[in-house]
Parts: structure tokens; C-alpha cells; sequence
């Protein structure tokens, strides 16, 4: 293992020829050896793949807290007293409102995201379906994270105008009894695969940072692979006080960097997308989430924890030698 190995893996990445479970076990010990090696090869991937573009995504809270599931990172689960908003549907021109400022600051993908298991009331369902066919004629491609949903829906998500649908497996298989006991894991794999039945881009991935190890992390990884989706977003655990988690020792920003260019080789030429949790996990090394190997960037605030301002994410891009697209 080592530097050879990093280089024998990246053509493989390079030639679409899938690096193995044992392969990426490899480059995530090699990767801590020599990581800025590991994230060169990354950044050379996703160059090869996706060129010198980073494309932007927002997001608008449109309902929060209150959910049934006791997901163990979750500030918005009513199992747990985090202090965070709780509010119901917001209404449609705010959602619209959310959108078009987004679309002002370069935003390429906007997300509309509740809390819950799904939407299932005929009034929310129709307040979201006419916010996505009027996001849509912002010039935006509209994403929605609403929770599982059946074929019958991403349907009707798709002929009001959406591009995307966003649902994570959160983690891998074998760890997620350990985080979430009121559903099962195949349920989200289903409500991913009925998106794509319904001709959705998929947007799908998870935390890192929740006691999970490597191995979990490559599992994860390769379920999305063989699940064939869109977009990877990789969240990095903000543990906040009231959850389970809270306690939850942090990654070193180092680890963070490297589980991201192990992404990349796994998943050559998807969009990895960095989101909650990048600012405060790698700090002053945040500019390297992109050098890792990451072409997809969150920006402005989460859902329940704040971001950064817009226009600093702009700038690190531009100072990348890279462009917004």
C-alpha cells in the first residue's frame, strides 16, 4: 500500500473500472499516510470527470421538527429536546422567495426540505407541487428531500417540474440499526429507487462522524454505486446538544479530507456534494474539501444549523483556480 497503490487505483477510477471494497480499504490507509497525495489523485479525477466546474446548492426549511423518527444525529426528531424550530408547512411565495435569492447568488440546485417521514396531507402536498413548477421558472434546477415517496409521486414531482429528489441512506446497512430504529433501511432504499423509476435525478448519501468506521463508510458508498444515483451528498456530524449524539468525539479534518477522495474514486464520475457540518469540521482546511475531490458545494445555511455567506463560498472557488456552474 502506499503511493503506488494510490496511483493504480486512480487509473483504474479513471478508466470507469470499479474499485473494490478491499481496494478502498487500501486508499483510506494509504490516504492517512500520505494524504495530500490521495487528494491530488482525487482532484485529478474529479477534473477528468467533471472539469473546473463546482455547481452550488441551497435550501430552504420548509417545515421542521416534529419528526416521528428517532434518528440519532437528528435535531428535528421529537424523540429529543434539541431546542431546534419547529414550525408547519411555510407557504408557497416564501419558499419561491428562498429560491430566488438563491438563484441571485449563483445557485444551480434548490432544495425544498421537510421534516418527517413523508408528506401525506393533500393541502401540503399541493402547496409544494405549485412551489416546485414556480422555483422551476426561476431558471433553477428544483430539488425535494419530503421523506419516502412512492413511484406515484416522484411522478407527480416530476410533471410540476422537478429535477431532483433527495433522500439519504444516512449510513451504511450493517451500522444503521446503531442510529435509526423506526424504519427500516430498505425503505429508503426504495423510496430512492422509485425516483428513479419516475425518471428523477437522485440526489442520495449520508453522515460521516456518527461512530461509524471506514469499512462503513466504503459500504455506504458502494450501496450508492450499485443504487446508480445522481449526486453524493456527504454530511460531516454537527453533533447538537439534546441528541444521543451529542457526545460524539469529532473527525480530524485530515479523515474528513480523505473519506471524501475515497469517494471520488468509488464514485468517479457522480457529483460529491459537501454539505452540513463542512465549516465547522474542517475549518481553516475547508478549502480543501474541494481539492478532495468534491464538485458539488451546500452553501448558505442548513436546515437547522447555519452555514456560511454565499459570497465567501464564491470566492474560494475563484481563488481554486475553478468557476461556478
Amino acid at each position: 500500500m502506499g503511493r503506488n497503490h494510490i496511483e493504480r487505483m486512480k487509473e483504474k477510477a479513471l478508466q470507469r473500472r470499479p474499485v473494490a471494497f478491499d481496494e478502498a480499504l487500501g486508499l483510506f490507509d494509504s490516504g492517512m499516510k500520505q494524504p495530500f497525495h490521495l487528494m491530488a489523485a482525487a482532484s485529478e479525477i474529479r477534473e477528468h470527470f467533471k472539469g473546473k466546474e463546482i455547481s452550488l446548492c441551497g435550501i430552504v426549511n420548509a417545515k421542521s421538527g416534529r419528526c416521528p423518527e428517532n434518528c440519532k444525529f437528528c435535531a428535528q426528531s421529537a424523540h429529543y429536546s434539541s431546542g431546534a424550530p419547529v414550525y408547519p408547512l411555510v407557504s408557497t411565495a416564501e419558499m419561491v422567495e428562498n429560491a430566488r435569492r438563491a438563484v441571485e447568488n449563483g445557485v444551480r440546485f434548490f432544495g425544498i426540505v421537510t421534516s418527517g417521514k413523508s408528506i401525506s396531507a393533500k393541502k401540503e402536498w399541493d402547496t409544494i407541487r405549485e412551489a416546485v413548477k414556480l422555483i422551476d421558472g426561476l431558471g433553477v434546477k428544483v430539488c425535494a428531500s419530503l421523506g419516502t415517496i412512492d413511484r406515484k409521486k416522484a411522478a407527480e414531482l416530476k410533471d410540476a417540474g422537478l429535477f431532483r429528489y433527495h433522500h439519504n441512506l444516512e449510513t451504511a446497512r450493517s451500522f444503521f440499526s446503531n442510529i435509526c430504529t423506526t424504519h427500516d433501511y430498505e425503505e429508503d432504499v426504495d423510496a430512492v429507487r422509485a425516483a428513479k423509476e419516475a425518471g428523477l435525478s437522485v440526489c442520495c448519501g449520508g453522515l460521516i462522524g456518527l461512530g461509524e468506521n471506514i469499512a462503513h463508510r466504503v459500504e455506504l458508498a458502494i450501496t450508492l454505486r450499485e443504487l446508480d444515483v445522481d449526486s453524493v451528498p456527504v454530511n460531516i456530524l454537527n453533533p447538537i446538544p439534546g441528541t444521543p449524539l451529542a457526545d460524539v468525539p469529532a473527525l480530524s479534518p485530515l479523515e474528513i479530507l480523505v473519506t471524501v477522495a475515497v469517494y471520488r474514486f468509488l464514485l468517479p464520475e457522480k457529483d460529491i456534494k459537501l454539505c452540513g457540518g463542512k465549516e465547522k469540521n474542517l475549518r481553516q482546511l475547508l478549502p480543501l474539501g474541494i481539492v478532495a475531490g468534491c464538485n458539488s458545494w451546500m452553501t448558505g445555511n442548513y436546515l437547522t444549523t447555519l452555514g456560511r455567506d454565499v459570497y465567501q463560498d464564491l470566492e474560494m472557488i475563484r481563488d481554486l483556480g475553478l468557476k461556478v456552474g
